[in-house]
């Protein structure tokens, strides 16, 4: 149980660093080697050579946030909130070392102007054990609703 409260919490944290708009400190969560994978369809088995939603390692993630941060990103006009909550936090394979495998639900409110968007789905996390707690070797969001159709793109990460 020690572990699956520990999980629960790292992940919590990650989803506090998102609504709070911490992205250096959410992409410092991720091993030097991390992934941040969404793709358009969970039959997907890799990234490499297919077309993906989000495929990124830290620096694009923080070419990402840069470009966000930026005084004249005109996406962030007006300034946008979003709201977390992750559940159903499942244990899929524990490794010796403490590595972890773990499957979870998510639900995503975005606000952005006057527009509410809801983004749902499921998080598989591959979590490395470090000294100092979790890192995300990789981080793969499958939405249900990917294929749906909105008036803009996602900005930041889900």
């Amino acid at each position: 149980m020690k572990i699956q409260h520990e999980v629960e919490q790292f992940l919590y944290r990650q989803s506090e660093l998102l609504d709070s708009k911490r992205w250096q400190d959410w992409i410092d969560l991720f091993t030097p080697d991390g992934i941040y994978w969404m793709p358009p369809d969970a039959s997907y088995r890799t990234w490499e050579g297919q077309p993906a939603i989000f495929a990124e390692d830290k620096n694009l993630m923080t070419v990402r946030m840069l470009r966000v941060q930026h005084p004249d990103a005109w996406s962030q006009r007006p300034l946008w909130e979003t709201n977390h909550v992750v559940s159903n936090v499942t244990l899929r394979k524990v490794q010796r070392n403490g590595d972890v495998e773990v499957r979870s639900r998510f639900h995503m409110l975005e606000l952005r102007r006057d527009d509410v968007r809801h983004f749902a789905g499921s998080y598989t996390h591959t979590l490395k054990k470090t000294k100092t707690g979790y890192a995300i070797k990789l981080q793969r969001v499958d939405m249900a609703n990917a294929q749906a159709a909105y008036d803009y793109v996602l900005q930041v990460w889900v």
